[in-house]
């Protein structure tokens, strides 16, 4: 399988209209593992870059928001850290709950990105305005992204994504100088 066809320019068009970001947690914003502690605690590990490029969205006004379908305290706790208000976990139906965020926000599917890795975010992948995948996302959601990170899942894979979106939204520089 390869990648669909997406040129330079589509990718430029694509990311200048985003204002929504929505990213998947396990296997995107982490490295796909869990583990499970004494007592039913769950770990999971996440990276700074992903947190300072969320951050960043942030600041160029870019609405950041996370759909998984696992619900897991430390996911809870690393959006409160990361300002991110919308957060919805133990999501079997993601296509839904993009629906309500759209809604919510006024905003339409152009201008909504999001970043998954596996089968269960293909229903996302297919309508939002740019769908991206990390270095070690299944076949099938590579085929579907326009764009794909050389970054893997829970090493700098977001930070990759939303700098892209950022340098072609024409705002990376003036971000860093402020």
């Amino acid at each position: 399988m390869s990648q669909k066809e997406i040129t330079k320019d589509n990718l430029k068009a694509k990311a200048e209209r985003i204002k929504l970001f929505i990213m998947d947690v396990d296997g995107v914003l982490t490295d796909g593992r869990i583990i499970l502690g004494e007592g039913g605690q769950e770990l999971k590990f996440f990276h700074v870059q992903d947190g300072a490029g969320i951050k960043l969205a942030q600041r160029a006004g870019i609405k950041t928001a996370i759909i998984t379908g696992r619900s897991s305290q430390a996911v809870t706790r690393r959006a409160e850290e990361l300002d991110i208000g919308d957060v919805y976990q133990g999501i079997a139906d993601k296509a839904a709950v993009l629906e309500e965020l759209l809604d919510k926000h006024g905003l339409s599917l152009d201008e909504a990105a999001y970043i998954g890795d596996d089968l269960t975010d293909l229903s996302i992948l297919s309508r939002v305005g740019l769908s991206l995948t990390v270095a070690n996302g299944v076949a099938e959601v590579k085929e579907e992204a326009d764009y794909i990170t050389e970054s893997l899942g829970g090493a700098g894979a977001i930070r990759e994504a939303i700098e892209l979106v950022l340098k072609l939204q024409g705002v990376w520089t003036e971000l860093l100088e402020s």
